[in-house]
């Protein structure tokens, strides 16, 4: 996109507008704006998905993605927008000095006509209050989560927590979250805990597991264990990698795979290698058909350190396949312990290793949670009833009442 930049001189004219002008729009515009290197993560498929699920109530969701220059992985997001009939608005952004952001952005808001700017990560959260002195709109932020830990995420993650307290709505996707944001001096009326859902029809068995495993070609005589994520330090692979390495060693036969991409990958194939346990275990990428790979696991293991409420989980779960994970955040409000998962302690490879040798013993217990977790989603995490209640908080917001207007 080719805009030119802002004149110092329009500020104040353009401020002045954004007060006085109200949003009368039938059809109403939504900016998910999020900042996205490569594939994307789980608060992608939210953001994708929520076109076609707020649309008939008179919303139009622009997915507004700020990406590096010639970044290969954004085709990724390109094709996920598409299947979804999603509309993809892609900003270059060079980085954190890149100010040009601005008047592209800015140039969106105009020719869109956005009523609601909706941030998912600190830079568009801050960029939101930027561009509101200039166009007329309400700000929406969700909080995915603040986990992944780089030399500059701390100052990043204080400019979010900053912006977050000059934010009308302010989503939180676990209760960990939504009390950080307590913390941070968010007024509790502009609070709201909405958590992960998904979209059940993505997300259901159609295939058995020995079929899914030929399918995708791997050995249908074996368990197979999944994980799926960014590979990184905070994800815990490696102490899943250790894990499997122990029961192995036992003499258990099973094959895991770790699907992801991220800079943790030279690392865990060289775990691998030293391990001698490349025959097994296996690091596949990135994957873009994940409804096709949880059919074909028999267990799934999230080994993370920190998280909100993942995705992967939900998707596991929806897709009747029996889960481990470690106790961490949001997760213990989803998998209650025996009930329709197993928990263990974060960073522990030994409880993640008796977890994981219970499961792969026990043909029945791995029935049991397949049925349960199903059945936990379809009741509380689908992506209907978490789109229902967004929709009722932007009709809140911009006054409107069953999809149209208070009042003239």
């Amino acid at each position: 996109m080719n805009v030119s930049p802002l004149h110092p001189e329009s500020a104040p004219m353009l401020a002045a507008v954004a007060r006085s002008t109200p949003i009368r729009s039938r059809n109403v515009v939504v900016a998910d704006a999020r900042v996205v290197v490569g594939s994307g993560g789980g608060p992608d498929k939210t953001i994708i998905n929520s076109a076609q699920f707020l649309r008939p109530a008179g919303y139009r969701n622009l997915c507004v993605y700020l990406h590096p220059p010639g970044d290969p992985g954004f085709e990724q997001i390109r094709r996920k927008a598409e299947a979804k009939d999603a509309p993809l608005v892609a900003v270059t952004d060079r980085g954190p000095l890149d100010w040009r952001v601005v008047s592209r952005l800015l140039d969106v808001c105009r020719r869109e006509k956005v009523a609601i700017w909706h941030g998912h990560d600190y830079k568009t959260n801050a960029l939101g209050l930027v561009l509101k002195r200039f166009w007329p709109m309400r700000l929406v932020t969700t909080v995915h989560g603040w986990v992944h830990h780089t030399r500059r995420t701390p100052l990043y993650y204080w400019i979010d927590r900053l912006s977050l307290r000059f934010y009308e709505r302010v989503i939180c996707v676990s209760e960990d979250l939504y009390r950080a944001c307590r913390d941070c001096s968010v007024p509790r009326s502009r609070l709201m805990l909405l958590e992960n859902g998904i979209d059940l029809d993505d997300y259901r068995r159609r295939r058995n597991r020995t079929e899914a495993k030929w399918q995708l070609g791997f050995n249908p005589d074996r368990l197979l264990v999944g994980a799926i994520g960014r590979l990184s330090a905070e994800k815990g692979f490696d102490d899943l990698i250790r894990a499997a390495d122990r029961l192995l060693a036992e003499g258990l036969d099973f094959d895991l795979v770790i699907a992801g991409a991220g800079d943790g990958k030279a690392s865990l194939q060289r775990l691998i290698d030293s391990l001698g346990r490349s025959g097994h275990i296996r690091l596949v990428g990135y994957r873009s058909d994940l409804p096709e790979l949880y059919q074909a696991l028999d267990i799934y293991v999230l080994s993370s350190h920190r998280e909100g409420l993942p995705n992967v989980l939900l998707e596991a779960m929806a897709t009747e396949v029996p889960v481990i994970a470690t106790a961490v955040n949001g997760v213990p409000r989803l998998v209650c312990d025996e009930e329709n998962g197993l928990l263990v302690a974060p960073g522990s490879v030994a409880d993640l290793s008796a977890g994981l040798r219970r499961m792969l013993k026990d043909g029945h217990l791995r029935q049991r949670l397949a049925w349960a977790g199903r059945q936990t989603v379809e009741s509380n995490f689908s992506f209907t009833t978490r789109m229902d209640r967004l929709r009722r908080l932007y009709d809140q917001l911009l006054g409107r009442r069953n999809g149209a207007w208070e009042c003239a």
